[in-house]
């Protein structure tokens, strides 16, 4: 295919799905798993049109895949407008830190007595296959800063969370399988450097560069009487805070994630300092974004409600911007992945891949929920919607640069991405019908009261 058949094919496709996507919500089969299916047919298992190995190219792979985890992780971070004191948060961190660690051990106990890996190459496995995918969980994740669901709260700030702090056991994992030596010193700097500092340093660094900014730009659009987009103020954000996480050896996608979160306090600091007048209460709850008209960007306000305009302008900008490159570039990895999967596909991924979603994951989750006063079904729910997927691509891309080859290496691989490949099409599947069934029982439950 030349490149006029190429853009046309792309144009067909783009068109196929925004013509088809009032019925892709409200069928079984997610927008992405379109994407995936796409892939298939371009590859060499159908058609054959295009062959691309993840593993050749695993360079490219990382880049284009960090970049769209940290846009990702960016806008999710952006629309989550709780206190940071809210039960919901703190649920977000033990699914991040201490269920993630648990279905780390897990997948690596199965991978080392199932499959025979080394225990390097065993922990390498679990690393991959156990954060849950913020760019793919568009279903579950909040749709806006005013969805306070519970429910899709816990997931977001859990898939923002847990790929920043499944990388340091990822590095362990490649110093292990690089030769490097486990001794009380080495896991002394392990821990200083890549858990304590990579996990509080890129969220320390994150969070202060989005409040900054985020005041800052405020301050500027307020003063200058700036009503013009400004769509790159997020990619913007994006680059300085995973770049300079990245420079200072902290973890740049929780960086990210922590930006967006920061520029959310900065929404709600200016909200709180000058709060508009001629508000009315219902209003009053109501993030900056949903105050601002798009159409009447000039429409005139009080001087607290200029403050409150710009910031709406600022964060809506953002969001416009980053949910576009989001969307574009998940939609290209999905067609990516399918392509590559016929070089991948593993049957023991398969069954390593049931093992995660009905097995470990559930466990882990349940442990990890105990007491904490969450009622059984949104427990057992979350338990199930964990959905991996470019995260777990960036990772196997990140190894495979770092140093990871080998026969046994390129076995995890395959069996990794068709777990992925399966997370996609299972999850997929089953999200819509036990979202619909759930929002049933609540308004069921809230008619009776």
């Amino acid at each position: 295919m030349n490149f006029l058949a190429w853009m046309a094919a792309t144009g067909c496709l783009l068109l196929l799905m925004s013509l088809a996507s009032g019925w892709i919500h409200r069928g079984p089969v997610t927008s992405f798993g379109l994407y995936l299916l796409a892939g298939i047919l371009c590859g060499p298992w159908v058609f054959d049109v295009v062959q691309i190995d993840i593993l050749k190219h695993s360079e490219a792979a990382a880049h284009i895949t960090e970049i769209t985890m940290a846009a990702s992780l960016f806008i999710t971070g952006l629309k989550l407008r709780l206190p940071l004191r809210a039960h919901s948060w703190r649920l977000g961190m033990r699914l991040a830190f201490p269920a993630m660690l648990l279905t780390v051990g897990g997948m690596t106990l199965l991978a080392h007595w199932l499959v025979g890996f080394d225990w390097p190459l065993a922990l390498a496995f679990g690393a991959i296959v156990a954060p849950t995918d913020p760019v793919l969980a568009s279903l579950i994740s909040v749709n806006d800063a005013r969805d306070d669901d519970a429910l899709r709260v816990a997931l977001s700030s859990e898939a923002g969370m847990n790929d920043g702090s499944a990388l340091p056991l990822l590095i362990l994992a490649l110093l292990l399988f690089n030769g490097e030596s486990l001794t009380w010193s080495s896991f002394g700097h392990w821990t200083a450097v890549e858990v304590i500092w990579g996990i509080g340093g890129g969220l320390g660094l994150g969070f202060l560069f989005g409040r900054l900014v985020g005041v800052l730009a405020t301050r500027l659009r307020n003063a200058h009487g700036d009503v013009a987009p400004s769509d790159f103020l997020a990619l913007a954000l994006i680059a300085l805070s995973y770049a300079a996480a990245e420079a200072l050896g902290a973890s740049g996608f929780l960086a990210t994630f922590a930006a967006g979160v920061g520029l959310r306090r900065a929404e709600l600091r200016v909200f709180k300092s000058f709060p508009p007048e001629e508000l009315s209460e219902e209003q009053r709850v109501l993030p900056a974004e949903a105050l601002v008209n798009p159409n009447n960007r000039l429409e005139h306000a009080g001087e607290n409600g200029n403050m409150v305009k710009s910031v709406g302008l600022v964060v809506s900008d953002a969001l416009s911007f980053g949910d576009t490159i989001e969307r574009l570039l998940a939609a290209a990895m999905m067609v990516v992945l399918g392509v590559t999967l016929a070089h991948h596909w593993n049957l023991d991924g398969v069954l390593l891949g049931l093992a995660l979603f009905i097995v470990v994951r559930p466990l882990a989750v349940w442990l990890t929920t105990l007491r904490c006063g969450i009622p059984v079904v949104r427990r057992l729910l979350i338990g199930w919607l964990g959905i991996r997927g470019i995260g777990s691509i960036n990772y196997i891309a990140f190894a495979w640069v770092h140093g990871m080859a080998g026969q046994q290496a390129e076995t995890m691989v395959d069996m990794a991405l068709t777990l992925v490949v399966c997370s996609i099409v299972i999850h997929g599947v089953t999200v819509t019908p036990l979202l619909n069934w759930r929002s049933a029982r609540l308004s069921a439950r809230q008619n009776e009261e």
